[in-house]
């Protein structure tokens, strides 16, 4: 396989979970690139994200790093499994590599727990919704660039809605961002309305923060935890004005739970919460 030049999160994290298990063993790049017969530069650029790793070779470490977690072994070989090219590498060189790290994480998890403030979810907006944020951001995007970053939003939702086994996504929506009339009064109704749809959906959870909820809990900004088959694989994504961050350490995940946690704890129930949706819109 060829050096790769930019590896994706995914990739990387794959790198970062095989290093955790050779130090766990006590085991020496040096010694694992002998295991695979390898030339002993290769193993810390596995670990890297650089070279890819087939599933066989994944179980071979494994196996002598002393691993008895089969269900992690089995993860880690799956996510070494080349599938061949997935529908957003189409954009890979059209937008940031962050878009698609992004698309990688939602497509791969099991499960995802979303908190926004001001936003609608992504995975939740309608087209001309999405039309409308990209239109009002910061840096100034030209017509056929905005048509671009729509699309391709457009498209990621299809991991709640085509595939026969979609994950459990649960969104915590502060009421403010339910107030936002990106694109006006009219398409600001209409996402609305389709938000109080796609929580009909059984794979699909609307919870709203309301105003009058006593404290708030956490720096406000937008927060994914997508959980992976196996907990080591858990990831929080967080938005920022550069990008999204992407965070894995077990410390870091525990303490994104807790925040989670206490943020549902202060929502409305999923009935009131339409009830407050529907409240909203009846009043644009």
């Amino acid at each position: 396989m060829p050096p790769r030049s930019v590896p994706t999160v995914r990739q990387r994290r794959l790198g970062v979970e095989l290093r955790k298990l050779r130090e766990a063993a006590g085991v020496s790049t040096q010694e694992a690139s002998a295991l695979l017969g390898v030339n002993r530069t290769r193993i810390p650029n596995i670990e890297a994200g650089r070279f890819g790793i087939s599933p066989e070779r994944v179980r071979t470490l494994a196996l002598n790093y002393n691993c008895v977690d089969q269900e992690l072994v089995d993860a880690l070989s799956n996510m070494a499994q080349e599938r061949g090219s997935y529908w957003w590498e189409s954009y890979r060189g059209r937008l940031p590599d962050g878009f698609l790290d992004v698309t990688e994480l939602e497509h791969h998890a099991v499960a995802m727990r979303m908190f926004t403030m001001v936003h609608i979810p992504g995975l939740l907006q309608t087209a001309e919704h999405v039309r409308a944020v990209f239109e009002r951001s910061d840096v100034s995007l030209p017509a056929m660039e905005i048509e671009l970053r729509a699309t391709h939003r457009m498209r990621r939702q299809e991991v709640l809605t085509l595939r026969d086994d979609p994950p459990m996504y649960t969104a915590i929506i502060h009421e403010a961002a339910l107030h936002m009339q990106f694109g006006g009064p009219r398409v600001a109704r209409a996402q609305l309305s389709h938000l109080l749809d796609m929580s009909e959906r059984s794979n699909i959870v609307v919870r709203v923060l309301p105003f009058e909820s006593e404290g708030f809990a956490g720096p406000g900004q937008p927060i994914c935890y997508a959980t992976g088959p196996v907990a080591q694989l858990d990831t929080v994504q967080v938005d920022s004005f550069h990008g999204p961050t992407f965070v894995d350490t077990d410390i870091q995940l525990g303490k994104y739970r807790a925040l989670l946690d206490k943020m549902e704890a202060m929502c409305a129930s999923s009935d009131k919460s339409r009830d407050i949706i529907h409240a909203i819109a009846h009043r644009l």
